[in-house]
């Protein structure tokens, strides 16, 4: 006969192992997935020589591997003007499977003329509302209008600065101080560092350019001063060891890796370890719009993988 003490005392330390077990932390086999470091997107600008139209370029952005891109405010609008709806460009962004990370707009947003900037304003904000209707939460606010005269108050711009992040409160969709290597205001990155922390705005941001950053002179060893949040998305290009900052021009940007730019320097200051950070490819060459646009595209997105496979 048993003894039911004994296996009263047994059963107590059998559960007391079962319960140190579960105590043991499990050791997983699979490996964490590292977080990329970046998004990979492509701005029209690269293949807009090829006058593909809205949702042509859309297309080709896809078909070549790319889920972010970045438009063009005039191409989103033509597509409008000649017909197309919001709506309709939503379903089909959605369709493709793409992102709209950010659109690049010209509105006067900045200069001094009151009547001209009340235009620009109000340009901006309907641009903002359209975009918030096809998913875009970003559009660039280059000094479009206060390129050719220097001496642009950069308090003044701030104050300018923050009407326009107010009206993206509103809309949804924030404006991104955009700087600008040949322009007169706004060329450096002392510059718009200056205006985006004198607007005091939380939403402030930069919209940087490897090409910019070159054209203006500005020295990469102040780039960390930005700071992680100041930089949602970059503009990614190269440049030739022939091409000095006060010859070089847009139409001159090569594929990243093409040139002698220090692009894994600039990647690696401005990586984000809590959230990838757009790159968005950023050129203008005559040669590449001669070319296929899929074949662009595809091109592209090769030399972005190229020149971010060892950052993360």
């Amino acid at each position: 006969m048993s003894n039911p003490l004994k296996n009263r005392r047994d059963t107590i330390k059998l559960l007391g192992a079962v319960a140190g077990l579960a105590a043991i932390p499990t050791v997983s086999m699979a490996k964490a997935v590292p977080k990329p470091a970046f998004t990979l997107c492509l701005n029209m600008s690269t293949i807009q020589g090829q006058k593909l139209g809205f949702i042509k370029e859309l297309e080709i952005a896809a078909k070549a591997g790319f889920r972010s891109v970045e438009i063009w405010m005039n191409s989103l609008q033509t597509y409008l003007d000649n017909g197309g709806s919001l709506t309709s460009a939503r379903k089909r962004i959605t369709d493709l499977g793409l992102t709209i990370e950010n659109a690049i707009g010209f509105a006067q947003w900045i200069v001094d003329d009151e009547a001209t900037r009340n235009k620009g304003v109000t340009q901006m904000q309907r641009e903002m509302e359209m975009l918030a209707q096809i998913g875009c939460n970003r559009v660039a606010a280059p000094p479009v209008g206060a390129t050719q005269d220097p001496g642009l108050d950069l308090k003044r711009a701030a104050e300018r600065y923050r009407v326009i992040l107010e009206l993206g409160e509103k809309t949804g969709v924030v404006p991104h101080l955009e700087m600008w290597g040949f322009s007169q205001n706004l060329s450096r990155l002392s510059d718009v560092l200056y205006v985006a922390a004198e607007s005091g705005h939380k939403f402030a941001r930069v919209l940087l350019d490897v090409y910019h950053l070159y054209k203006g002179g500005s020295s990469l060893d102040s780039l960390p001063l930005v700071g992680k949040a100041g930089i949602e998305i970059f503009h990614i290009n190269d440049y030739l060891t022939n091409m000095s900052p006060a010859s070089i021009t847009d139409a001159d940007r090569v594929y990243p890796g093409d040139g002698v730019a220090p692009i894994q320097r600039i990647l690696q200051t401005i990586r984000n370890p809590d959230k990838p950070v757009i790159l968005s490819l950023e050129v203008f060459n005559k040669s590449y719009y001669a070319q296929d646009a899929l074949l662009v595209a595809q091109t592209a997105l090769a030399k972005m993988k190229a020149i971010t496979r060892n950052i993360s």
